[in-house]
């Protein structure tokens, strides 16, 4: 329903309050957000294995939330399994750190960070579009 009709740009990092998500992901769409709405985006998602209070607190104190991205817990895993995401890093699992833009629930273009985390920063992000 968030994304239905859409054209969105989600991006999962491993952890919230993570050094490289808080230092370098997070802001890179915090910076774009003006960029990406111009290029037609009218959501920004972020989301991570942590739980909503976790994800809603990183939001206020980044200043994500302020500058209009939402932040989404997917506690379980459940969206990370399903994408084939999932990293079981013993104390609770993670979702490997991934970007996309979605057109009404469509994945449009992925980015991956297997090479190099930056692949998934807003840059890399706005190129494609």
């Amino acid at each position: 329903e968030l994304i239905a009709g859409k054209k969105v740009a989600i991006f999962a990092v491993p952890g919230a309050f993570t050094p490289g998500c808080s230092k370098s992901h997070l802001p890179s769409f915090i910076d774009a957000q003006k960029e990406l709405k111009a290029k037609g985006v009218e959501l920004t998602i972020c989301i991570a294995t942590n739980d909503a209070f976790v994800m809603q607190a990183w939001g206020a104190s980044s200043g994500g939330e302020a500058a209009g991205i939402v932040f989404l817990s997917d506690a379980n895993g459940e969206l990370s399994k399903a994408l084939g995401l999932a990293m079981d890093k013993g104390i609770m699992l993670r979702t490997k750190r991934f970007s996309l833009i979605a057109e009404d629930g469509v994945v449009t273009h992925y980015f991956s960070a297997a090479e190099q985390s930056s692949d998934t920063w807003a840059p890399n992000v706005l190129a494609a579009l």
